[in-house]
């Protein structure tokens, strides 16, 4: 059972991948990489990793998606 839960994931996680390099727009794109680190947290809590799950989750859902965001506002200028 666990191995059909890690193959999905792993097939999400590809899935997830190709999602990130097809969207054009660039805050689109830094949802999409949110989604794609959060998914990428289950493969790992699939493959018996929580420790590595739980950094994933911090730093690839929530923090780099932030600072792409708050970048891309920022290069535009003031409004």
């Amino acid at each position: 059972m666990n191995d059909v839960f890690a193959l999905t994931a792993l097939a999400l996680v590809v899935a997830g991948g190709a999602v990130v390099v097809l969207v054009r727009d660039r805050e689109r794109q830094a949802v999409a990489v949110s989604v794609h680190g959060l998914l990428l947290g289950v493969l790992f809590l699939a493959l018996q990793a929580p420790d590595v799950a739980l950094s994933q989750l911090v730093v690839g859902t929530a923090v780099v998606p932030l600072m792409v965001v708050l970048t891309i506002r920022g290069a535009r200028g003031p409004r």
